[in-house]
């Protein structure tokens, strides 16, 4: 099998001049960052800071925030053989929404006000874990395209994933084996935390199976907001944290992230799990996470085995091999990005609402949404684009607020 060479930016894609930008045109007309195999792959990457956490939180079973750990779940070592189809029908499964970044906006506000250290010095971007791990693994995507929602804000960059009202009944409406193989990732957390340090999960129940940790519901969530840096670039990244490891101590050192994964039975189910190992690593990466526990499941959901992976130590398993990934390309890529979207978005109206798609083997286009998109994107709802009008009237100059009331 030939060597497969990762996509990632060409140099002159990457410059955020004026000339780049002329040049970096889709058909459409819209500004486009593309791949390019014949890139250099030996550029230094940017460097990429340990998180630090600024504040945590949680959804309770009504999917209220509050400023709590009381989602906070603490790992046990799962039962022999878990049968992760138990309880299914009693799963209380939170319907898919937008995507909203109005809990991180809401912690992160929580966080300046406390005048956090890691704060003060800014920062330039802001979003969800799972938008900054589609940005990074874009140049090894095959399938999958997205969309998101950008605002440049006061010199911060805002994204939300975008998902049409197709997209969304789509998430909503999975067929049933696709459903309950999700079940099983949500069913293998019930197994592996508890809701104390130290202690095991004793069936609350009649009939659940020994070290049952309690029944699923989507809506409770324990979340981490980090702060890192990508190059130049501050961040504000927040993410679901599925358990700590004996204490929580406030940091990232103790979290635990929870998979699933068919069990290996030859080469192409390892290559397959390898090649799935990158989002399972970007994922804890961006989060500070320092390991992976993943269940190795029958395709009726038995688990038959565990085992740990140290978050640092995941790259060099693949490293060599004919479908291997290199987390230097993702970053070199990130960066680009970044750099891309700040070239064309900076000097605009703060109102402004960008489209980024993605498709993969390509790269990004960008485009200014129109007033009947950005309509779509408020939903009726008290907003500025997709940030909430609070957020919004807190972190705005006032000189920029005037001209907008001014405008309008």
């Amino acid at each position: 099998m030939p060597n497969k060479r990762p996509l990632s930016p060409t140099a002159e894609d990457c410059r955020p001049t004026a000339k780049a930008r002329k040049r970096s045109r889709s058909p459409t007309g819209n500004p486009h960052l593309a791949f390019s195999a014949s890139a250099s792959l030996t550029e230094k990457p940017p460097a990429f800071q340990q998180p630090t956490q600024l504040i945590s939180f949680s959804y309770t079973p009504e999917r209220v925030l509050e400023f709590t750990d009381s989602a906070l779940r603490y790992f046990v070592d799962p039962p022999r053989n878990a049968q992760l189809s138990h309880a299914y029908d009693r799963w209380e499964r939170r319907p898919e929404g937008r995507a909203r970044i109005d809990g991180l906006l809401c912690a992160l506000s929580a966080a300046r006000a406390k005048r956090h250290p890691a704060l003060l010095a800014g920062f330039g971007v802001v979003a969800w874990r799972g938008v900054i791990t589609r940005i990074l693994t874009a140049p090894y995507e095959e399938r999958e395209g997205w969309d998101l929602n950008v605002m440049y804000v006061d010199g911060v960059l805002y994204f939300e994933e975008h998902l049409s009202e197709a997209r969304l009944r789509e998430k909503n409406d999975i067929e049933p084996r696709h459903r309950i193989q999700t079940y099983f990732g949500y069913a293998f957390e019930s197994y592996c935390t508890s809701d104390s340090p130290g202690a095991t999960n004793v069936p609350q129940t009649p009939g659940d199976p020994p070290g049952w940790g309690g029944d699923v519901n989507t809506n409770v969530q324990w979340c981490s907001v980090v702060r890192t840096k990508l190059g130049d670039t501050r961040m504000v990244i927040g993410g679901e944290v599925d358990c700590v490891r004996g204490k929580y101590t406030g940091a990232t050192d103790t979290f635990v992230e929870l998979k699933t994964s068919l069990v290996i039975r030859g080469p192409h189910d390892e290559v397959k799990f390898e090649k799935k190992l990158l989002k399972f690593y970007m994922q804890s990466f961006l989060l500070g996470v320092p390991e992976i526990l993943v269940g190795f499941r029958t395709p009726a959901g038995q688990v038959t085995t565990t085992q740990v992976f140290k978050t640092v130590e995941i790259p060099r398993l693949v490293r060599g091999k004919p479908h291997a990934w290199d987390p230097a390309v993702c970053l070199r890529w990130g960066g680009a990005f970044l750099d891309f979207l700040q070239a064309h978005v900076k000097g605009r109206p703060a109102t402004d609402v960008w489209r980024v798609r993605f498709t993969p083997g390509t790269g990004v286009e960008l485009r200014v949404l129109d007033a009947a998109e950005v309509k779509d994107v408020v939903a009726e709802e008290e907003r500025v684009g997709f940030l909430p009008r609070e957020y919004w009237e807190d972190v705005m100059p006032k000189e920029v607020k005037e001209t907008e009331a001014s405008s309008g």
